[in-house]
């Protein structure tokens, strides 16, 4: 029996796509004992337990790409993160580490790689993130593996890496691959002639995405049912009224609700962009961008314009008119809108968790 210690957390789009990867390695190899080392703060534990996996706590400290008198306090709880989780490897015997990335999974790879455990990270952005680019080291170290979700994520790898580059596409969970429209109906309480535009502002919520819809929501419903995760709670709370479903996080219910949209409007964080692709939805995106981003979720909204699966609103663009026109002209040009969802289910139909359990059983230590 094997140990396999996942890492990472923080977000929601970290955890979700380990838990993708748990549950494909249990499917495949159940006999073998799933481990997970997230942060002590925040909704790692609850998530991670909710799914039924052991948990186990660390100091986690925020890494920055600049300074800031923080930093010198994340120095310290980044150095008992490694001590931590270095005790809880050797404890629970593992023989494996998948890191799923963020800031906390950085000290779980470099004690990994002090005790000579193979490290397996995956990259969920087009362009690596700095813990990422942190942790490869460590694959390199234990000769590892690192996936990648999109196929020009390897140029901004080294020479000496580009071996230990597995293309996987991003883990989804297997609920998605196999979600019920009727399901997600029957939990709006909407008929089956009602089409549904499905508007993602995070769990956290989305401020400027949930201004626009405040905005084009008159136009929106000339057409759709507006279906709205609007993340934390705003000032003045929306409220339901005909043609508007205002919810603040949509939780279990989530990929039946997404496959039974029509349409897609949302951030492009990676689980937004690959969960509406299993589905096969069609997407307008609006990235987040400016200072406070690295630019990630316009890199990933780029690639799925160009692939023909998405219409992007990036910084001035994005205003309600421009919204109202795209969603419009989509709803009224079945062939465009098909074309788009088409383009959109090609890119979801790798099976990234699948890959990944794949690999990282094939490569475990007799």
């Amino acid at each position: 029996m094997l140990t396999i210690a996942i890492a990472g957390g923080g977000t929601g789009g970290h955890i979700y796509p380990g838990l993708a990867v748990a549950e494909r390695i249990k499917d495949k190899a159940g006999h073998n004992r799933l481990i997970w080392i997230g942060s002590k703060k925040g909704m790692d534990r609850s998530i991670v337990e909710g799914a039924g996996l052991e948990f186990f706590g660390i100091p986690a400290g925020k890494l920055r790409r600049y300074f800031s008198l923080k930093t010198i306090a994340d120095f310290f709880r980044v150095a008992a993160g490694f001590f931590a989780a270095k005790r809880i490897l050797k404890k629970q015997k593992a023989d494996i580490l998948f890191s799923k990335g963020g800031f906390v999974s950085v000290p779980p790879c470099a004690a990994a790689a002090s005790l000579g455990i193979p490290v397996f990270t995956h990259e969920s952005d087009f362009s690596p993130g700095l813990a990422t680019r942190l942790n490869l080291r460590y694959v390199k170290k234990t000769n590892g593996c690192v996936f990648i979700s999109y196929p020009k994520t390897a140029s901004f790898f080294p020479e000496s890496l580009q071996g230990k580059i597995t293309l996987s596409g991003n883990p989804v969970r297997s609920t998605f691959r196999n979600a019920d429209p009727q399901k997600g109906r029957d939990f709006l309480n909407v008929g089956p002639q009602e089409r549904i535009l499905l508007v993602l502002g995070g769990s956290q919520g989305a401020r400027e995405v949930n201004s626009l819809i405040a905005t084009a929501l008159g136009d929106l419903r000339r057409h759709y049912t507006i279906v709205h995760q609007y993340g934390r709670q705003p000032d003045p709370q929306p409220q339901r009224e005909e043609g508007y479903i205002p919810l603040a996080y949509i939780k279990e219910e989530m990929p039946h609700v997404l496959a039974a949209a029509e349409l897609v409007v949302g951030r492009s964080g990676a689980g937004t962009v690959w969960e509406s692709a299993v589905t096969g939805k069609p997407m307008i995106l609006i990235p987040l961008c400016g200072s406070g981003t690295r630019g990630a979720q316009v890199e990933n909204a780029d690639f799925f314009e160009k692939e023909g699966a998405a219409q992007v609103l990036t910084g001035t663009e994005a205003t309600a008119e421009n919204l109202i026109e795209l969603a419009n002209d989509l709803a009224l040009n079945n062939e465009k809108r098909e074309k788009m969802a088409a383009m959109s289910l090609r890119l979801g139909s790798l099976d990234g968790a699948g890959i990944i359990a794949d690999y990282i059983l094939g490569a475990a230590p007799l």
